[in-house]
């Protein structure tokens, strides 16, 4: 019977490489054949194509990535793209460009993604690495013939030790043909057939492992997220089962082989469409691969027992591929562990801050690094050394990313400066000016359906602004209540405009909207403490939050102050909420309409980018806030005879035992 572990298994995405034949004959390529090898006798035809494609469609395949060798060289390669586009929501093409048509640039005008290699930035380099006379000059009509037909692509630069030299310069061309361009696999892999010759090639063309890294910068938010990413292993001798656990994809070679991973060409691990259907090599072999054992000895004294095993890009593909054991360990992999781990330590300490409000931890990434001028003194008090019980994540990036052409879902939100929209559950937030006939965007921000997780990508203002320091948001939002007000409707949470105090040990708030006296009434009480008739300390002047814990409240102090600068981190159980109205005397009056507290409060709430969702939350959490929390009116004048009457509530509301509810 199926393990259970796959019962839910989609093949949404296929690989298929038409051809290992190439034009090019490049240094460092591990799976290169001639153009006119007898291999091509065994590709698959169009009609087995055909096939193919229909079968993966009809169990729910929707995505094809295309590639080769070069795919271009097979003569019926426009008659297989049209009928793989056909047949898919989107489509990826891989490609050395040297043989691009006017009439195939044409083709490749159909929306999807074209990756055209490049791997040299002069003629000399160029050739030198292909080894192919005149490749540059044919690589550049490719592009060429792209741009003349519309047909947006992606530069792909391929990095080793004979290009390395003029790496700026291939950046820079690659900027030239095309706004999107990135850096493909940054070590190299050994030959598919064990040649060794070829193998002596391509390790002359390795990068020095601190380069790799450099190239390839590792994600720490990402893989403390994804503990069991491609190449982990169950610690035993059955070296592939969680990667194929987790995968969507499935790859197929150009002789009908089928497998999980376009890297595997061990014969006994490919299954043969030839002679059987997309359906069983998905549902049957691939899941049989799982529970195949291979040598766990080695594995456990190597790579199953390694300090470095997190930091590692090892597979046991890639120990087949270098050693011809699935369980071998690959030394220049070693290397590459060690930089990844010192790269990992630099960043914690010069690229990852972290900050607690209201028992939430918010991890700060940037890609440019932090220091301890970056965000406004404000932020101190709120800053702890590591990740919470319950910590969110936000990255900054530095350079807005091109969304011409692309969904982003549905929009429910606009007005300047933000424009909203949802996509497949996460949120999309672009900056728009307040122009309507300006589309530039000075930021955009993509969230994931909880907000825990946040990219933000800033413009070159911002840039500017984060190296100049002193930021008064860790999103560099004009507030980061946009962010934490969506993160409290789900922890039973929510900000008052509000004025906050510990108090003898209780959390006082004072709500009012601007103008009513928040600031002046934190004044009194930072005087009345320094007098000594009272313990006073001020959580903030303008905006706090208050948490429900079961059947207790919660204020917590943020750093969103107004005129008193003076902001804390602490919290204390939550005993009055005073609604503030200046006047002529100094009174306290107990409110006990609860219609009349739940007015005042929705009229006091700090409300996020609403959503019915958000709504229903918040009004969950303020019908039992107005029945549970002793409410007043607070009527005061300027002398500051208010605060004898606010020691009175104090000594009212403030029980002996305080609460043991945790920050």
């Amino acid at each position: 019977m199926q393990n259970k572990l796959f019962d839910i298994r989609l093949p949404l995405e296929g690989h298929l490489d038409l051809t290992y034949r190439c034009n090019n004959n490049c240094l460092h390529c591990w799976l290169r054949i001639p153009p006119t090898d007898p291999e091509q006798n065994r590709e698959l035809s169009f009609d087995e194509i055909k096939r193919i494609v229909d079968e993966a469609r009809a169990l729910g395949t929707r995505r094809w990535s295309i590639s080769g060798g070069e795919p271009m060289l097979r003569p019926d390669f426009a008659e297989i793209f049209d009928y793989i586009t056909s047949k898919a929501v989107s489509y990826t093409i891989n490609t050395n460009g040297t043989l691009i048509t006017p009439e195939l640039a044409q083709l490749l005008k159909r929306k999807g993604t074209k990756m055209v290699a490049l791997y040299g930035a002069t003629k000399e380099t160029y050739d030198h690495v292909t080894r192919h006379p005149g490749g540059f000059e044919k690589v550049m009509q490719g592009f060429r013939y792209l741009k003349e037909a519309g047909a947006g692509f992606i530069v792909q630069l391929i990095p080793m030790k004979a290009n390395w030299h003029e790496w700026d310069k291939m950046e820079e061309l690659a900027r030239s043909l095309s706004a999107h361009w990135r850096v493909g696999a940054p070590w190299l892999y050994l030959s598919s057939c064990q040649n060794s010759e070829s193998n002596d090639e391509i390790l002359r063309q390795r990068l020095d492992p601190r380069d790799v890294v450099e190239l390839d910068k590792p994600d720490l938010s990402y893989e403390e997220s994804h503990a069991h990413g491609c190449g982990y292993t169950e610690g035993d001798g059955r070296l592939f089962a969680s990667c194929i656990a987790g995968r969507r994809d499935f790859h197929i070679d150009p002789y009908g082989g089928m497998t999980f991973c376009s890297f595997l060409k061990e014969p006994s691990m490919r299954y043969d469409l030839r002679k059987g259907t997309v359906r069983e090599g998905w549902e049957e072999f691939i899941p049989s691969l799982a529970n195949r054992e291979f040598d766990s000895q080695e594995h456990k004294e190597n790579c199953g027992s390694c300090d470095l095993r997190k930091d590692c890009r090892w597979c046991a593909v890639y120990g087949w591929l270098e050693h011809g054991r699935f369980s071998a360990p690959v030394e220049h992999l070693c290397d590459v562990a060690r930089e990844n781990r010192r790269f990992k330590d630099a960043w914690q300490v010069n690229h990852r801050r972290y900050f607690k409000i209201a028992g939430i931890t918010i991890r700060v990434e940037s890609d440019l690094p932090i220091d301890d001028t970056t965000f406004h003194s404000k932020f101190a008090s709120f800053r702890v050394d590591g990740p919470g019980e319950d910590t969110v994540t936000i990255r900054h990036h530095f350079g807005m990313p091109d969304l011409k052409g692309q969904n982003l879902g549905t929009e429910l939100y606009r007005k300047a400066p933000w424009a909203i929209s949802r996509q497949n559950g996460s949120w999309i937030y672009l900056g728009i000016s307040p122009q309507a006939d300006d589309p530039s965007l000075h930021r955009v921000a993509t969230f994931t359906a909880d907000h825990t997780k946040a990219r933000i990508y800033n413009d070159e203002v911002r840039e500017e602004s984060w190296r100049k320091g002193d930021l008064h948001s860790l999103t560099m939002f004009p507030s980061d209540q946009i962010l934490v007000a969506r993160l409290l409707a789900d922890r039973e949470g929510c900000y008052l405009h509000s004025a906050g105090a510990i108090i003898n040990g209780a959390g006082i708030l004072f709500v009012g909207h601007s103008e009513a006296g928040k600031s002046t009434t934190t004044n009194f009480l930072i005087e009345a403490g320094e007098k000594g008739a009272m313990e006073v300390e001020i959580l903030c002047d303008d905006r706090n939050i208050v948490r429900r814990h079961g059947d207790n409240w919660q204020v917590y102090g943020t750093w969103s102050h107004g005129d008193v600068p003076l902001v804390s981190s602490a919290d204390a159980p939550l005993r009055a909420i005073c609604f503030i109205e200046q006047a002529q005397e100094n009174t306290i009056t107990h409110l006990t309409d609860r219609k009349e507290i739940l007015r005042r409060l929705l009229a006091c709430l700090i409300r996020p980018f609403l959503t019915a969702e958000w709504w229903e939350k918040t009004l969950d959490l303020l019908e039992p806030m107005a029945q549970q929390v002793p409410c007043y009116v607070m009527r005061f004048d300027k002398s500051g005879a208010i605060v004898t009457e606010i020691e009175k509530v104090v000594a009212t509301v403030n029980p002996l035992q305080s609460s043991s509810i945790p920050s």
